[in-house]
């Protein structure tokens, strides 16, 4: 509330000072006060049309209406100014997705990733988006892609959707009969909360369809998606085949 107010100050001295309608839009937003930040973020569309900030808040504040088409135009129009922003790529995807429009949101999603994506999101959601469609390969390429990029930038920040990928493909491999990488993800998904009981369990099932007599397709190695193990020899990219997004990138 007393930056809002003392945005309008400084708008009393100067109407046509583009970063405070800017900002006095997101803290109407953190206000909840849709109306007040549309008319700040127009205004300041008003004073430059090419401030690509009040259009992505223009959208931000018509998805929070529930209204994906205005939300669309003006994901669009912020877009056009920041083509190779994935921020901009990402929301477009989110806004297509709500409208049903699954190969505009498969392309959004994968040229978010290609631009460099800010947020490591854009492969989790294009991964979700392929699981959705039933498309498997797809979605274990994509979360493959997603743990390698984690590791290879050796962050260690904890990433929201580590657990719900490593979950993924161990169900993955476990369908394909490949018991160790099928194990090793069961053993990810034990260091996570939300996936603890199912890699436990799932692990059991490893162990007794090995003493069944049921012989590993694969001797890749255990620990193939450690940092140090980040090979073109012994990352599972080579059990799934190529992920082939030609049809849907832009």
């Amino acid at each position: 509330e007393k930056a809002a107010l003392y945005f309008q100050r400084a708008l009393k001295l100067n109407p046509r000072y583009l970063g405070a309608w800017t900002l006095m839009g997101h803290e109407y937003m953190e206000m909840k006060n849709t109306s007040a930040a549309i008319q700040a973020y127009r205004h300041a569309i008003e004073v430059n049309k090419r401030d690509y900030r009040a259009w992505y808040g223009l959208g931000q504040t018509y998805e929070i209406l529930k209204m994906p088409f205005y939300c669309l135009y003006y994901y669009r129009r912020a877009h056009q100014l920041r083509p190779n922003d994935s921020r901009m790529l990402v929301a477009l995807g989110e806004c297509y997705e709500k409208l049903n429009q699954l190969v505009e949101a498969k392309k959004c999603y994968w040229r978010a990733y290609a631009v460099g994506d800010v947020e490591k999101m854009a492969l989790v959601k294009l991964a979700k988006l392929h699981e959705q469609l039933t498309e498997s390969e797809q979605a274990a390429q994509c979360y493959i892609k997603y743990i390698q990029d984690i590791y290879s930038c050796g962050e260690t920040v904890e990433h929201l959707e580590e657990s719900t990928a490593f979950r993924y493909l161990a169900q993955y491999y476990f369908k394909c009969k490949l018991w160790d990488e099928a194990s090793t993800c069961a053993q990810k998904c034990c260091a996570f909360n939300d996936t603890r009981e199912e890699g436990k369990a799932l692990l059991r099932q490893i162990l007794q369809l090995r003493n069944q007599g049921e012989t590993p397709t694969s001797d890749t190695p255990g620990t193939f998606f450690l940092p140090a193990s980040l090979s073109a020899n012994n990352t599972p990219t080579r059990r799934v085949s190529p992920l082939n997004l030609s049809s849907v990138t832009p």
